[in-house]
């Protein structure tokens, strides 16, 4: 059912998914301003394992562990983990809005690397939405700004993170059973997680606040098994265009629990990435069209 048929179950679940992450970065952001940034990535990843083991054991069983490329398996788990770091010192030092705006950006890198590492024919307009895409950044971000400083860094590594994650699930995608990438994902961040736990431990934390820890688990693990049935229902040229829904949700969530509200030129960069996402998703679109 992925080519053609109804794409709205797809459209729905990757909705689903953007809602999710972004609660996600709220739960970060939250939990992060009173536990060690090492401490949260850990619970959420041993989380995200048991409840993405419960889930794909019962179905695959012992097959979910065999991969033919089991050292790449492990280097995109370390990536994503970097990724997960990043994020969360991202999300404590700016608002949702803005860290999520500019790791939208990703899709982008990834043309230009095609572009210009892969040698791979870009179109003139997926340029301009290259284009669009950095000036937006670099109105959300500000450079010379107050807003601008060593902090900027965090969300700028996660997305190259970011970009390194995706092009490897791309190539793991062509011989890999999607259950057994994500299985390797999940239980590297949480072996990793636990090597770097002795820098990140503290005690004496509420059961509430452990509580919102193992929601941020649980909450990432349905979030990326939703987004796995969107992209089985549907190929990523129709989901991508509605994951840029996750800029919306994050003002939203933002501005509920933390206030946050973007001023008039940072909502301006936050349009332009979210058209130049649109617009570079519509443009692998009708790549992907066959000739008539």
């Amino acid at each position: 059912m992925r080519q053609g048929g109804n794409a709205l179950p797809a459209i729905g679940f990757a909705v689903a998914a953007c809602f999710l992450f972004v609660a996600l970065d709220t739960l970060s952001k939250h939990v992060v301003q009173s536990v060690p940034v090492l401490m949260a990535v850990w619970v959420r990843y041993m989380m995200q394992a048991v409840v993405s083991s419960a889930f794909l054991l019962p179905v695959h069983g012992g097959a979910v562990w065999r991969s033919a490329q089991i050292r790449l398996q492990i280097v995109r788990g370390v990536v994503l983990v970097l990724s997960t770091i990043l994020a969360v010192l991202s999300v404590q030092r700016m608002p949702v809005a803005d860290f999520v705006a500019i790791i939208m950006l990703t899709p982008v890198v990834v043309t230009v690397l095609s572009a210009t590492v892969f040698a791979e024919r870009v179109s003139p307009a997926q340029w301009t939405c290259v284009l669009l895409g950095f000036a937006g950044a670099l109105l959300i971000m500000q450079p010379g700004g107050p807003r601008f400083g060593w902090a900027t860094l965090f969300p700028l590594g996660c997305m190259a993170a970011a970009v390194g994650y995706q092009m490897l699930s791309s190539h793991l995608g062509k011989t890999e059973n999607p259950a057994t990438v994500h299985f390797y994902s999940m239980w590297t961040g949480a072996l990793v997680g636990t090597l770097l736990l002795p820098w990140g431990w503290s005690t004496g934390h509420s059961p509430w606040v452990w509580f919102l820890m193992l929601m941020m688990g649980a909450t990432g693990a349905i979030g990326h098994f939703l987004l796995v049935l969107a992209y089985q229902r549907a190929p990523a040229t129709v989901v991508v265009p509605y994951m840029y829904s996750q800029v919306g949700f994050a003002v939203v969530f933002g501005w509920m629990v933390f206030g946050d509200l973007p001023g008039q030129w940072v909502a301006v960069g936050i349009g332009l990435v979210i058209l130049s996402g649109v617009g570079n998703a519509w443009q692998l679109r009708r790549k992907a069209l066959p000739a008539r």
